[in-house]
């Protein structure tokens, strides 16, 4: 197993900021001559357990705290990859917002608000299922979306025009960015999987009792717009992708594979943060000095419930 050549692979997985994207020029499926399946595993087993010492850091440094946004077709595993990277870390420290259509309330303010308001806390780690980018992905592929928000802009389709999908994007940047300045680490998912297993996936779903219910027949209507949501993709990750709150394109054909590579960016972008658990200045240390000879000074408790020999 080749681990450097490993970890420069998946970083290369980045989108540079003003890369030209051309989604059916990334890969979908790994190669698997770096690493294999079993080795996979087992390196994610404790890659899980790192993050969670990663995450009792973060908590304690109370400085930071960590959005993560997850966005693909449907059936591309982002449930599953957030099941089984987060499976060691602690439920009070995360918060996960998975995003259907905007209530009634929702579409009355403007189409951040819903998300300013899931914002983790310092010292948390949030996790959006799906995010503010349906606003121009779901939006643009069926823009008649977009009337139900009541922008004085816009009064018929016809006035959606690539000009307001540049302001769109402009906006997203100057919410994310305006996260990164304040202390938010953004790192955001694109699992990117193909047409024909996707198709595999679903047949699955069809065919196995106990997961009818991921399926819906919404599902191909949507499958049918493929090439529409690539192309709306394509020009979101165009303009979306910086170096304050990068997005990944991870190949998403094999499950397994883009939970390690998940896993592993996140672990690289907490080792750049540096940090630490907080040190106890003179006063402090005099104070836990004190507190343990008090501890020490008590009388022995008797166990609750014992019985006296007789």
């Amino acid at each position: 197993m080749d681990l450097k050549a490993l970890f420069e692979y998946i970083e290369s997985l980045r989108v540079k900021p003003d890369q030209k994207v051309k989604l059916n020029k990334l890969e979908t499926d790994y190669d698997h001559k770096m690493v294999t399946k079993d080795e996979a595993e087992r390196l994610l087993e404790e890659g899980v357990k790192r993050l969670s010492q990663m995450q009792d850091m973060l908590y304690a440094h109370n400085q930071y705290s960590m959005l993560l946004v997850f966005q693909a077709m449907d059936a591309a595993g982002k449930d599953s990859a957030i099941k089984h990277i987060m499976s060691g870390l602690n439920p009070q420290g995360v918060r996960v917002t998975s995003y259907k259509t905007p209530s009634s309330t929702e579409l009355d303010h403007g189409y951040l608000w819903r998300h300013y308001t899931e914002i983790p806390a310092r010292g948390e780690i949030g996790i959006f299922n799906r995010s503010h980018y349906e606003n121009v992905l779901v939006t643009r592929v069926h823009p008649e979306y977009i009337l139900a928000e009541n922008n004085p802009e816009i009064s018929s389709i016809r006035d959606i025009d690539d000009q307001f999908w540049k302001r769109r994007f402009k906006q997203i940047n100057g919410f994310e960015k305006t996260l990164h300045e304040n202390g938010t680490i953004v790192l955001k998912f694109f699992l990117h999987v193909s047409k024909a297993e996707q198709k595999k996936r679903f047949l699955e779903r069809i065919e196995d009792p106990e997961k009818n219910w991921k399926f819906s027949p919404g599902d191909l209507k949507e499958r049918a717009r493929w090439d529409d949501y690539m192309a709306a993709y394509e020009d979101m990750l165009s303009h979306c992708s910086h170096d304050h709150a990068p997005w990944f394109v991870i190949p998403a054909d094999d499950k397994w594979f883009a939970r390690l590579s998940i896993a592993a960016i996140i672990f690289k972008q907490f080792q750049k943060l540096k940090f630490s658990y907080p040190e106890l200045d003179a006063k402090g240390k005099k104070e836990l000095e004190l507190a343990k000879k008090m501890l020490l000074a008590e009388e022995p408790s008797k166990k609750s419930g014992s019985k006296k020999k007789k």
